[in-house]
């Protein structure tokens, strides 16, 4: 049998320093909301792919989509030889993105190449270059995403110069005292100090920051940003790659605001671990750049886009939204209840099942990663992934499948519970 402590010293052998690897274990198999590593033990997935398995791994109606795939063919590149399944998921997404009037759809791989191609369109249809974001926020890896990502370490060390022209401004966070009027407050400054609004292609927004904390934007920022947008011709993107497809309790996070986007950017559980990624936005938009300025060899992949249907079908047919709200109650209940014995827990956020919970130092106030830490290697000794994020490393954050059998789920609680109290 192979070992997780062999394939540990190959991998430190065979690739990079640079990619880095969390688990000390490698994966076997995996179901629902359970993986196995090379050695037969069993762990309860938290990490969910970092949200990309809402539908849990190995659905069985995402596989049986995937093998009917496989049966007809794998790859033509959309661009050349076209086929009907990007035409329907196009028209479903056109249908269930919260955007009024005619919507299109455009596909990609990867979330990091949605939000770059975001940029394109915002720019093609102002005729303008600059970008804004939020400190926190985490839009990819390519350089126009890392320009765009609002956290140096680890993901900016060593990598720049970043293309121009993009600005960072507070997100609204009452653990670090930054409201909604704090944010629009500094974007008017911006407007005064860099750029002019006349320059200004597009802001582009998390609504629950993924990597930045799980910081969940006010609906009066939201409103805030709609109305700016409006009066200065600037192009709204709302980054739902982590946020889509059910995680916080509706399709797309926007829909809690009663606020419409221009571009919405999605991802990860859009087609359950197949990589697609797509932008879906207002139609006259999504038509400024010229034919050929969009596409990508992979992108639309046929079986990624047959994944991707079974998991629309699968977020309605079992009611997926409702059990997100449900779960993420549960567990923000238990997390409220630890909170009022344990000083450590500063914060609990959530919407739906997007919950984090935020540690501090209880006699500094200060964050205390290392709290964190110790929280994960206690959590991952009972057989539970958890995994942090925090613009200081600060918070754990809970990403189970929303697909998670009840008995599956509270075994989880009660370690989570041991693994904060300890």
């Amino acid at each position: 049998m192979t070992t997780n402590s062999q394939l540990h010293t190959r991998r430190l052998a065979a690739t990079p320093r640079g990619v880095g690897v969390m688990c000390d274990f490698f994966a076997q198999r995996a179901e629902n909301a359970s993986l196995w590593d090379v050695e037969g033990r069993e762990f309860i997935d938290f990490a969910a792919g970092i949200a990309v398995l809402n539908t849990g791994h190995r659905h069985p109606r995402l596989v049986a989509a995937i093998a009917a795939q496989l049966q007809q063919f794998t790859h033509t590149a959309y661009q050349i030889v076209p086929y009907e399944s990007v035409v329907s998921l196009a028209e479903r997404l056109n249908a269930l993105v919260p955007i009024s009037g005619p919507v299109k759809t455009a596909f990609f791989t990867t979330g990091a190449e949605a939000l770059e191609n975001a940029v394109k369109i915002a720019r093609a249809h102002t005729g303008r270059a600059g970008v804004i974001t939020f400190g926190g926020g985490f839009h990819g890896r390519t350089l126009m995403a890392l320009a765009m990502t609002g956290k140096v370490a680890p993901y900016k060390l060593g990598f720049g110069p970043f293309p121009a022209d993009v600005f960072h401004v507070p997100f609204p966070a009452a653990s670090q005292g930054v409201s909604a009027a704090d944010s629009l407050v500094a974007i008017a400054q911006l407007f005064k100090t860099d750029i002019d609004p006349k320059r200004v292609a597009a802001i582009v927004i998390e609504p629950v920051q993924g990597e930045g904390g799980f910081n969940v934007a006010p609906t009066e920022l939201m409103q805030g940003l709609r109305a700016l947008c409006d009066a200065h011709g600037i192009v709204l993107v709302a980054d739902e790659v982590q946020t889509g497809f059910a995680r916080t309790g509706k399709l797309f996070s926007m829909q809690h605001h009663g606020v419409e986007p221009d571009l919405i950017t999605m991802a990860k559980s859009l087609a359950g671990g197949m990589p697609l990624s797509a932008v879906s936005g207002r139609a006259e938009i999504m038509d400024a750049p010229a034919p050929g300025g969009l596409g990508g060899t992979y992108a639309g992949n046929p079986l990624a886009v047959a994944s991707a249907l079974a998991v629309l079908d699968v977020i309605e047919d079992e009611k997926l939204c409702e059990r997100a709200v449900a779960l993420g109650d549960r567990l923000v209940r238990q997390l409220l209840k630890a909170k009022e014995s344990n000083p450590a827990i500063a914060d609990v956020r959530a919407q739906g099942s997007m919950v984090a919970v935020e540690l501090r130092n209880a006699a500094t106030g200060e964050p205390d990663a290392e709290a964190v830490r110790r929280v994960q290697a206690h959590a991952l000794a009972q057989g539970l992934l958890l995994l942090s994020c925090g613009m200081h490393g600060n918070v754990i954050r809970f990403l189970y499948p929303l697909t998670i059998p009840d008995a599956l789920f509270d075994r989880a609680l009660a370690i989570i519970d041991g693994a904060l109290a300890a």
